[in-house]
């Protein structure tokens, strides 16, 4: 086993190597910490070894704090203004693509892996969800950023963390791991209507109010200086801590209150002279213009940022300290293929029908379906409520040839990809 100072000296050295060199780099950070994570894992040199059945509780922690702080940091970068236009097609790609995800997963192991349909459903709610951690090169770089296929990605990416929170619930029901009612019924008005209209609804409100008191403790003149980081983690505890409460989807209600947040204060910054939100008129000569006002949302952007290369950092290095040699079979191998090559991009399609969108943009939303850090905490959640060890350890082989797949396949055609897209994209 690695010894303590070996470890300060390898994510040392790792997290230098990566800050000179990220901006050369033609693949996606997250393949180099799980390049690191395989040679000092099983894989290879056999000097780390995580293991997620074990070590499920602690896993699931560290993968839902860490997909709490994506979800955050997506949502105060959705711009504004918020329009049903614009969000359609992220809501249909939540639900209607989420939906024919996690059926297609589902028939597909049911023939071909013969597990019970309960378990079948679970791998599909596991795997469908794309993944807010690991896809940051495609999604919404700053607030100001109004990229349609970056905001696509974003948006979805934030809501289907939550959408996929009912299919778990189903599966786990099917199995006897959960209430879901004779007739299905308690399982579409708790857990679909309830959960999901709750989440929405305790996220919208707690944004709402935390951007409308700050504002006001600020006073007119925005001078007094407030702590953004820890208001932000703050409202992320609070909405988070209330929905797990009240049987909500906590997921959707932090994306939810992260982007009423931002949105609340774009609106109160548009009556300030002067603010970037106010309208476009030039000031008179010699007027002063005003400072723009400060925003909680954009002010704890930057440390939830890092907060979120650090949980990538660790948590993939974890993925390389599950996997050994065996752990591949063309099994797992061939279900990726199918999910990467069949599932995402005719789900993409159904959910994108009417929506306008060149085909080239539905391709590039059709691929670029990582899978990652939300998969591995939808895994360890099931665990955590009591999935038999023969199924979980079937599906943790599955979801980590996924999640591995996922990094090194996306993250290796990101840049070039998006490159060629928006080259073609700028009129010439």
């Amino acid at each position: 086993m690695i010894s303590t100072p070996l470890w300060f000296l390898l994510v040392g050295g790792l997290l230098l190597f990566m800050a000179l060199t990220t901006s050369r780099l033609k693949v996606s950070s997250a393949i180099i910490y799980l390049a690191v994570g395989l040679l000092v894992g099983p894989t290879v040199l056999n000097v780390f070894h995580f293991n997620p059945l074990k070590q499920s509780a602690l896993l699931e922690v560290l993968t839902e704090v860490a997909v709490l702080i994506s979800l955050f940091s997506a949502g105060v970068k959705m711009p504004a203004p918020l329009s049903f236009k614009r969000w359609r097609t992220p809501v249909l790609l939540a639900t209607v693509s989420m939906t024919a995800s996690v059926a297609m997963v589902a028939a597909f192991a049911y023939y071909l892996f013969d597990l019970p349909l309960g378990a079948c459903i679970l791998l599909g709610a596991i795997v469908a969800p794309t993944d807010p951690v690991l896809a940051t090169d495609v999604q919404i770089r700053h607030p100001g950023d109004h990229d349609q296929l970056r905001f696509t990605l974003t948006c979805e990416a934030g809501m289907n963390d939550g959408s996929a929170f009912p299919f778990v619930m189903l599966g786990m029901g099917l199995l006897g791991l959960h209430e879901v009612g004779e007739t299905g019924l308690r399982w579409v008005m708790f857990d679909v209507l309830w959960a999901t209209l709750a989440g929405i609804a305790v996220g919208v409100l707690c944004g709402t109010l935390l951007a409308r008191l700050t504002w006001k403790i600020r006073g007119e003149q925005q001078g007094r200086e407030l702590m953004d980081d820890f208001l932000g983690l703050g409202l992320i505890g609070v909405v988070y801590g209330i929905s797990v409460l009240i049987d909500a989807w906590g997921f959707l209600a932090v994306f939810f209150a992260a982007v009423a947040l931002h949105q609340t204060e774009l609106k109160l910054a548009g009556r300030v002279k002067g603010s970037p939100a106010a309208p476009d008129t030039p000031a008179a000569e010699g007027e002063t213009v005003a400072e723009p006002p400060a925003l909680v949302s954009e002010g704890s952007l930057v440390f939830k940022e890092h907060l979120e290369r650090l949980s990538e950092v660790l948590l993939i290095l974890l993925v390389g300290g599950m996997l050994f040699v065996d752990s591949w079979s063309w099994r797992a191998v061939g279900f990726a293929v199918f999910l990467f090559a069949v599932v995402r991009p005719v789900s993409v399609l159904l959910g994108m029908l009417g929506s306008g969108a060149s085909w080239r943009m539905r391709g590039l939303i059709g691929w670029f379906g990582v899978r990652g850090i939300g998969s591995l905490y939808y895994l360890m959640y099931v665990i955590q409520h009591g999935l038999p060890e023969a199924l979980s350890l079937q599906l943790i082989q599955l979801t980590l040839v996924v999640v591995t797949l996922s990094i090194v396949v996306h993250g290796a055609s990101v840049k070039p990809l998006l490159h060629l897209f928006w080259r073609r994209q700028r009129p010439h």
